[in-house]
């Protein structure tokens, strides 16, 4: 699990078939205090976070696997939370 700030969109033409209809997003993982730490990545989306949202990442394939429905997706990373305050 990380703490990510949302800094874009990932459009794709081509993707694995569980991607198909979910919105990926680029996440910049960050500190408590809002300073970069590390490379961004990419997560799949089913929060409807806004451009610069803090958000809880889950790093947990496992946790994809059932959101997805598909036992064989490549997808790791996905939004579990969005953080208010």
């Amino acid at each position: 699990m990380m703490l990510c700030r949302v800094d874009g969109n990932v459009t794709a033409t081509v993707k694995h078939a569980s991607a198909t209809g979910w919105r990926f997003v680029i996440c910049q993982p960050i500190t408590a205090d809002g300073a970069e730490l590390g490379s961004p990545t990419v997560a799949i989306d089913p929060m409807g976070a806004g451009l610069h949202s803090r958000v809880m990442v889950s790093t947990d394939g496992k946790h994809a696997t059932e959101l997805l429905n598909c036992r064989k997706t490549p997808i790791r990373n996905s939004i579990v939370g969005i953080i208010d305050t």
